[in-house]
């Protein structure tokens, strides 16, 4: 099961978050092989067209270090107020199967720009 957080952003400012993935016994992921996806919607009814995907970066795969992030001209674009988010991890297991598991979702408040 995913976990939840919340973040707030500034609507027209470029926006990055670090994750720092451990495992269970909270030693940290090794993402060697792993893809992650990420991606903001207003709301769960809006359709895929209606969605920013956040830019991923593995920084330090054996580490479990991933960098999401942001343009200013992509947050300048969302409306002020609650959006919703997601992120996926991705691998493929010994059988080449596709792996995909949550594990981060939850809220984001934007806030609104005057400049």
């Amino acid at each position: 099961m995913a976990q939840f957080q919340e973040f707030t952003f500034d609507q027209g400012a470029d926006t990055s978050i670090e994750l720092h993935l451990v495992d269970k016994t909270g030693t940290a992921k090794n993402l060697l092989g792993h893809t992650v996806a990420a991606k903001v919607k207003k709301n769960y009814a809006d359709s895929a067209g209606e969605s920013t995907a956040f830019t991923t970066n593995i920084t330090n795969a054996a580490g479990g270090i991933v960098v999401l992030s942001l343009t200013n001209a992509q947050t300048a674009a969302f409306k002020a107020g609650r959006h919703v988010y997601d992120i996926e991890l991705s691998f493929q297991d010994s059988a080449s199967n596709t792996i995909v598991e949550r594990i981060l979702e939850g809220r984001i408040q934007v806030t609104p720009q005057v400049t």
